[in-house]
């Protein structure tokens, strides 16, 4: 290495890419299923100091709250934060918060008991619950022989088992790869998936895209042995040099015509489960979000670029989609759609209430219910989402309102982020 220095430049990075290559547009491949990989807040990849504009939002309660005296009037006294009910409509489920999980696809770090461990939590907490793409390509469906901690049918049965009377539901997540396997036949005919079809507890998400890498499709890394096994239906990619490889989803291609097209096709064709839309944060996520809506989708998922996943190139995560932040200014000019459900660094109360004023229905938990369950496999998110619940009681009733569909834009404020008035 010679003694050429560059003052103020990434130089250890432009090292790092010379000494590794292509292996470098990644993190080290030894922190696949150990790491989950989302915006970096501190450090380098902020410029300026710039801070999230979702979290440089205040939460402002008024002085006068004409809806607090609606509430002591018809509880006959004083209210208070326990008075705020927060069970909510998700995409046609109950959901007992505003509060959803994410989509967990087959990444490492949410297979096996975590995974399992997790599925039990939200079901038991009755919150509506995404199983994410590449499941069944990778690990199959569960009924051939497959380990059933990590297929399909195990986060399934792990998840309805722990589910209470009327809460909750399941999202199964589709992309290419998945389409080529008929993960929605697979799930529409299975008697496993019949309790939660009858009560009308089963969506299925088509996926355009997600916002840890907006544009791509899902990626993991695999050994050898696994990556010959799935080879061909997957593209790989020996950039580790080592042994590992990377496996890349296809990202599947929409146009406006093509989104009205799939969702007329998944309501023909699977007319009793719900139909919910996940977008990544695009630079015309409104008008993309109105299509899906317009064609008749039950629930419309936004993912951040703060939004979390287990593998990604780095650049990525640091420099490609629009801020949640955006995401919601830019919907609320257009006319968000009736369910807005989002995404991305979703681990408090103050942004959770944040999204919820901005026209959110929900929050999706990704990281965190992954990090919570990991914490204490047995109540680990429970515990979480008290917590969470609490916090959300305390904001929303000093705003002096009582549910969280009571929320408007009215409720947050910043000099740096103006709110776009709302359509018409």
């Amino acid at each position: 290495m010679s003694d050429l220095s560059a003052p103020g430049f990434p130089e250890e990075e432009v090292r790092r890419r010379a000494r590794a290559g292509a292996a470098a547009a990644f993190p080290p491949p030894g922190e696949y299923g150990r790491v989950l990989f989302g915006e970096d807040h501190g450090g380098d990849r902020r410029p300026h100091g710039e801070r999230d504009p979702l979290d440089a939002l205040r939460i402002t309660p008024p002085v006068l709250m004409p809806q607090r005296l609606a509430r002591l009037i018809d509880l006959g006294r004083e209210p208070d934060y326990r008075d705020v009910e927060l069970t909510t409509s998700i995409g046609g489920f109950t959901s007992s918060l505003p509060v959803y999980v994410s989509a967990l696809g087959s990444t490492r770090a949410a297979g096996g008991d975590l995974g399992l461990a997790l599925g039990r939590q939200a079901g038991a907490l009755g919150l509506p619950m995404v199983i994410g793409e590449n499941v069944v390509p990778v690990n199959g469906y569960g009924r051939q022989g497959e380990a059933a901690d990590r297929a399909l049918l195990g986060r399934l049965r792990a998840y309805a088992e722990q589910l209470p009377d009327g809460r909750g539901g399941v999202a199964v997540q589709q992309s290419t790869e998945d389409a080529d396997a008929e993960v929605w036949n697979l799930v529409y005919s299975d008697p496993a998936a019949l309790p939660l079809l009858e009560s009308g507890r089963l969506a299925f998400e088509l996926k355009l895209g997600q916002g840890a890498k907006p544009g791509l499709g899902g990626m993991t890394v695999l050994d050898a042995d696994a990556a010959v096994r799935v080879g061909d239906r997957y593209g790989l990619d020996d950039v580790f040099g080592d042994g590992r490889v990377l496996r890349s989803s296809t990202p599947g291609t929409f146009t406006a015509e093509i989104l009205r097209q799939q969702i007329r096709l998944m309501r023909n064709n699977f007319p009793r489960a719900r139909v919910w839309v996940k977008l990544h944060p695009g630079r015309d996520v409104a008008e993309a979000a109105r299509v899906a809506a317009e064609a008749g989708a039950d629930a419309v998922t936004v993912d951040g670029a703060e939004g979390g996943t287990g593998w990604a190139p780095e650049a990525f995560p640091a420099q490609v989609g629009l801020p949640l932040a955006e995401c919601l200014r830019r919907l609320a000019a257009a006319g968000p759609p009736p369910c807005l459900l989002v995404s991305g660094r979703m681990w408090e109360g103050g942004r959770a209430v944040k999204s919820l004023a901005l026209g959110a229905r929900a929050v999706g938990l990704g990281r965190a219910a992954l990090l919570a369950a990991a914490e204490d496999p047995q109540a680990g998110l429970i515990r979480f989402a008290e917590c969470l619940a609490l916090e959300l009681r305390l904001l929303i009733s000093a705003l002096g309102k009582y549910a969280p569909d009571a929320l408007d834009r009215d409720d947050v404020w910043s000099p740096d982020f103006p709110v776009i008035p709302a359509a018409g």
